[in-house]
């Protein structure tokens, strides 16, 4: 009797879970490697993240273009990058129609990373948890307080590459 590949057991331990965090490791050390050392060569990253993932500090502007998802470039024009392995965050200094901003960005809201350069990529599964009110962001106008980190660094996002809707 030949046995059906479909019929795999359920596994009682995690490795989907312990998969994904050692691939998100994987970013972290790319993000804190360029934040200490620059892009080498050609290299630049595409990060897409859940923007109404609890702790994600962006510009309110910002979050409501982009309810769910954004996708940030870090190539040319980015400042203050850094890989925060205690926070688990991404902090990245970047300008938006000329309006400069810090995004703090949760490891677990990260949904794809890539360096085209050398064509790697990676996905991640994510949910957004319930919000509470403890998780809101702060009001317009009340930044939250980011570390602003040393280095050199530039950030350009696709809305530079993307067709503008008319309002």
């Amino acid at each position: 009797m030949a046995e059906d590949d479909t019929d795999t057991p359920d596994s009682l331990l995690p490795y989907d879970e312990w998969t994904q965090a050692a691939l998100r490791h994987v970013v972290m050390s790319a993000v804190g490697h360029v934040a200490q050392e620059g892009l080498p060569g050609g290299h630049h990253f595409y990060i897409t993240f859940k923007t109404g993932f609890p702790g994600v500090v962006i510009p309110d502007r910002l979050r409501a273009q982009y309810p769910d998802e954004m996708t940030i470039v870090l190539q040319h024009q980015f400042h203050s990058l850094t890989a925060d392995l205690a926070t688990q965050t991404i902090s990245v200094g970047l300008s938006f129609s000329g309006v400069p901003s810090i995004l703090v960005i949760p490891l677990a809201a990260v949904t794809a990373f890539a360096d085209p350069e050398v064509r790697f990529g990676l996905n991640f599964d994510v949910t957004v948890p319930e919000m509470t009110e403890a998780d809101l962001p702060p009001p317009e106008g009340e930044d939250a307080p980011a570390k602003a980190p040393d280095g050199p660094a530039d950030v350009v996002s696709l809305d530079a590459f993307r067709r503008r809707q008319k309002e």
